[in-house]
């Protein structure tokens, strides 16, 4: 199995690697800070720089049962045993960072006003969107979720990890917001702690300080449902 580093440290942008498996569908290395796309956030992008001098494109990245998968670029040869560098296209991860972040205190606020789960999102480096279940919704109530999730932004909460064993996680509704169906199998929780606010269950990667996320805005709202309602949102760069 594939060590993953993007868990506990989300900032690393280079790392040093060791091919253990090659594929028709991609390469298996001995550890990764590449993110496999999952719970909504899309998966890394970069390359592999090797040994004599050439560099691989990552086009995609996949959680499988044999390890975190790596696809590359159409014609890239590795080979099994191959040490290489890789380097996570910066940019497009942080702005991962950013709306997940975001996400999780718009979904604290939700929780604590309205008491919603979370059906479902999507996040992308350019805008972020979250479903939930609840009957009335309209601009009004969305843009009061937007203020209030300005301001937790601007409290300067620090973010960060800490994990529970599944059972002890259970005890505790108020870690899982998302649909049970949507829940993985795990034996460890892994939990995103916002200081001072909100704790809930989450395999992604997160910024340190909600300082961080920037400034949200409403960008539109859909009902897809008699109950899931959903809503988009946009980040400023922090000021």
């Amino acid at each position: 199995m594939t060590d993953a580093i993007y868990l506990s440290d989300a900032y690393l942008k280079r790392f040093d690697a060791e091919v253990v498996a090659v594929t028709p569908r991609g390469v298996f290395l001995d550890r990764t800070a590449f993110y496999p796309s999952g719970g909504g956030q899309p998966s890394d992008h970069g390359a592999l720089a090797l040994a004599d001098g050439k560099t691989v494109q990552v086009t995609d990245v996949q959680k499988t049962a044999e390890g975190i998968l790596h696809v590359l670029e159409p014609g890239a040869q590795l080979t099994k045993g191959a040490r290489a560098v890789g380097e996570i296209d910066w940019p497009r991860r942080y702005a991962h960072m950013r709306y997940h972040t975001a996400l999780h205190i718009l979904s604290g606020v939700v929780y604590r006003q309205i008491g919603s789960c979370i059906t479902g999102n999507q996040i992308t480096a350019e805008r972020a969107r979250m479903d939930f279940s609840m009957g009335g919704f309209d601009r009004a109530l969305a843009e009061g979720l937007i203020g209030k999730m300005n301001d937790v932004i601007r409290e300067h909460h620090p973010v960060t990890v800490r994990s529970l064993p599944r059972a002890e996680a259970a005890k505790d509704p108020s870690l899982v917001r998302v649909a049970q169906e949507l829940m993985p199998d795990v034996e460890t929780v892994r939990l995103i702690d916002i200081e001072g606010f909100d704790v809930q269950a989450d395999g992604g990667t997160h910024v340190a300080n909600t300082s961080e996320v920037g400034v949200a805005r409403l960008e539109k709202i859909e009902n897809k449902g008699a109950r899931n309602k959903r809503l988009y949102l946009v980040l400023d760069a922090p000021t």
